[in-house]
């Protein structure tokens, strides 16, 4: 742009805004940032600084900037427009509608938001590569570091009956990855799985990918199958795999009692059916006693899956699998999966175990989200008017919800969508898409938001919803 002969500000400002204008949308929206200086874009411009400063005035009027004493004028961080694929599937636009700034997301489960030891594990890694130089540690450990492979062997060993050795551990990338690869191993691409339903999305989306049959069994509002049914499921489809949580039901909460899963590893044992058993949330179960499926599981068909960060942090997305039989299958894929996993930070979740970090941390973790699932429960009752139906979960992070009166919450989503709220409606939790009624609550998010605000809107969109034709 060449103002050069036309440097009046009465003129030149109005160029200048509009160069500024252009500046300030293509910053990203929710960081601020810094903005030339008088000087610099005046000369930038070949325009003089009163023009300039005229154009900043002007925006800052508008809120679009704002000026710092001695430091400059800065952008204004404001929320982000919505950017929305017309043809993503309902899953990703809601977890790409909950990763936008300015969204509240009260579908995002992640339970270490609420207490994360990724400082200390920070701190120990620190000290681990003072103690490590960097020539001493092996960069390509395809089954994972060694130290943490036998650190968790001996938390999951409980007797011996029911022990495992480091061999039998391998550590990936992450929850999906290890899945995609323990199916792969296993040779269970294109057959039949049996789930929980509501399901972990993460995991039905991994089965979708592996080309397997899903066949969904509802759980009540107990946590439990209808056994009867289920042996029928069991006995006239060909089931090669059943993935069941191995505690608490993530997202619906139930416990099932220790004679139901016996009864279940039994008849899966008598099929010679694969059993996966999702960890992920095993820790986080308000009863610390309760059984796991793993106790009573044939050990030649035993699977156990999870990852660290629901109970570390983010600093910790690792994922990591149990395995005694086919080890020679399960290193071939590894191997040819070439994980590059960091090995001093492996280290320094091994050292979180030994020396009681995790063991702490989970007995603080698990009041504050029993305490904050109350709490939860209550805004929901004060403010619900009898449109939600709410089973209090046995552990875990989150509510599962269902509409009293017919409504399909995926219309309810697109409603809060608009008011920059996401839930996650319950269909995401099916391969089939039932459970429209329904919908998974957290009760792990910013609290320092007006959360009772924002159940009041989300009651609101399910009333609205009902009411319309």
């Amino acid at each position: 742009m060449d103002t050069r002969h036309s440097d009046k500000p009465g003129f030149t400002y109005q160029a200048v805004y509009r160069y500024l204008l252009d500046w300030i949308e293509a910053a990203p929206c929710d960081v601020e940032q810094r903005m030339p200086s008088l000087r610099d874009l005046a000369q930038r411009l070949s325009v003089s600084v009163s023009s300039t400063k005229y154009a900043y005035a002007l925006l800052e009027d508008q809120g679009r900037v704002i000026a710092r004493p001695k430091r400059g004028y800065f952008t204004v961080t404001r929320s982000a427009p919505l950017r929305r694929e017309p043809s993503a599937s309902l899953l990703d636009t809601v977890f790409a509608s909950a990763r936008q700034p300015g969204m509240l997301a009260l579908g995002s489960d992640a339970p270490a938001m609420l207490l994360s030891l990724d400082k200390p594990l920070l701190m120990i890694e620190r000290e681990l590569a003072r103690q490590y130089p960097r020539a001493q540690v092996p960069l390509y450990q395809p089954f994972g570091e060694p130290e943490l492979r036998s650190v968790l062997a001996g938390i999951y060993t409980r007797s011996a009956q029911l022990c495992w050795q480091a061999e039998h551990v391998f550590i990936g990338a992450d929850l999906r990855s290890m899945l995609e690869l323990a199916v792969r191993a296993l040779n269970l691409e294109g057959e039949v799985a049996l789930v929980e339903s509501p399901c972990s999305w993460a995991v039905l989306r991994q089965l979708q990918a592996a080309r397997m049959t899903i066949i969904e069994v509802p759980l009540g509002d107990d946590g439990r199958f209808d056994l009867q049914h289920l042996q029928q499921l069991l006995s006239n489809a060909p089931v090669r795999l059943a993935v069941l949580s191995s505690t608490t039901n993530a997202p619906q909460g139930g416990l099932m009692p220790a004679e139901d899963k016996q009864q279940i590893c039994r008849w899966l044992a008598e099929r010679e059916v694969w059993l996966f058993e999702n960890d992920g949330y095993g820790e986080l179960c308000f009863h610390e006693a309760a059984p796991r499926y793993r106790d009573f599981a044939d050990p030649d068909r035993l699977l156990v899956f999870a990852a660290f960060d629901k109970v570390i942090g983010a600093e910790a997305p690792y994922g990591y699998l149990l395995c005694k039989r086919h080890a020679e299958r399960l290193q071939h894929v590894f191997l040819e999966r070439g994980f590059r996993l960091s090995p001093i930070r492996q280290k320094a979740i091994a050292k979180l175990f030994t020396s009681r970090r995790v063991e702490q941390h989970l007995q603080r973790l698990r009041p504050l989200l029993r305490a904050r699932m109350l709490y939860m429960k209550a805004l929901l009752e004060a403010h619900g008017q009898g449109c939600l139906r709410i089973v209090e979960p046995q552990g875990g992070a989150s509510l599962w919800l269902a509409a009293t009166r017919p409504v399909d919450m995926r219309r309810v989503f697109e409603r809060l969508l608009a008011q920059r709220i996401v839930i996650a409606p319950g269909e995401i939790f099916s391969q089939r898409g039932l459970l429209q009624g329904h919908l998974r609550l957290c009760y792990t998010l910013d609290w320092d938001k007006d959360i009772g605000q924002a159940l009041q809107r989300l009651v609101k969109a399910i009333q609205d919803e009902a009411q319309t034709p």
